[in-house]
């Protein structure tokens, strides 16, 4: 059975879609079957995959309305080497559409399950705030991976997304754990960093991931030729620091996530 894992921040611009889709990537390197999926209606994870988010026959969207199988909506990126279910801004439209219906926090989860043998890993990108979408995901999910840029701003954050998480666990979906936090676009030369960091391993103790992903160029530029770090620069920094997280997630998911 395939390990859901929602990749998530309510906060914006720490690095959720980048982590999503170099993770995706890198457990692929590990001989892992991975499907991702972009539940985002910016579709940023979905572009950086190198699929054209404006000529999408079905999307994620589709999927959600049940226009599509999942079957139906799963591509084959041909530079990550993964599958994804894509997505664009018309996924605002089924956000709408899933306010109005009952029940409708389990459309993703029923979805994936039909496809759960297929994969050994199930990434989901969330979008940046909390929504139908968002709870989809997290209903879908086992795990949560936290992108978490060392700033103060970003603890904050990180406040109002365990204040969510513990609503899920409440409403929809009691299993649901926190997988690890991923310090992301790290400088070792900054104080504050460094700071912000070592309060995160006091409070969340093991549930901080080893690997760090420090700022890097071939991470920021893979993106714009629709590609993961680790098949645009193998041997940067960034795409060699995904693969050791891609190993530690495998590690921390072989036993129950508690």
């Amino acid at each position: 059975m395939a390990i859901i894992l929602s990749v998530a921040n309510q906060k914006g611009g720490v690095g959720k879609t980048t982590t999503a889709v170099n993770l995706s990537a890198a457990l692929k390197t590990i001989k892992k079957r991975v499907l991702l999926v972009d539940i985002d209606p910016q579709g940023n994870a979905t572009m950086g995959c190198g699929i054209d988010k404006y000529h999408l026959k079905n999307s994620v969207c589709e999927l959600l309305l049940g226009e599509c199988s999942i079957e139906e909506a799963i591509t084959h990126s041909d530079k990550t080497k993964i599958d994804v279910i894509p997505a664009n801004t018309e996924l605002i439209t089924a956000e709408i559409a899933l306010i109005k219906n009952k029940h409708s926090e389990y459309i993703l989860k029923e979805a994936l399950a039909q496809v759960n043998d297929q994969y050994d890993y199930v990434i989901i990108d969330c979008p940046p705030s909390l929504n139908m979408l968002t709870i989809n995901a997290f209903t879908a999910s086992k795990g949560i991976i936290i992108p978490m840029q060392c700033e103060y701003y970003a603890l904050e954050g990180l406040s109002a997304l365990m204040q969510t998480i513990e609503k899920i666990q409440v409403t929809t979906n009691p299993d649901l754990r926190i997988t690890g936090l991923v310090r992301t676009m790290y400088d070792t030369r900054n104080n504050l960093s460094n700071e912000v960091s070592v309060q995160l391993q006091q409070y969340f103790a093991q549930k901080v991931f080893k690997t760090i992903i420090p700022r890097n160029v071939k991470l920021a530029e893979a993106p714009s030729f629709g590609q993961a770090a680790i098949n645009y620069a193998r041997s940067s920094k960034g795409a060699i620091s995904y693969v050791s997280l891609a190993s530690e997630v495998i590690r921390k998911t072989k036993t129950p996530l508690n």
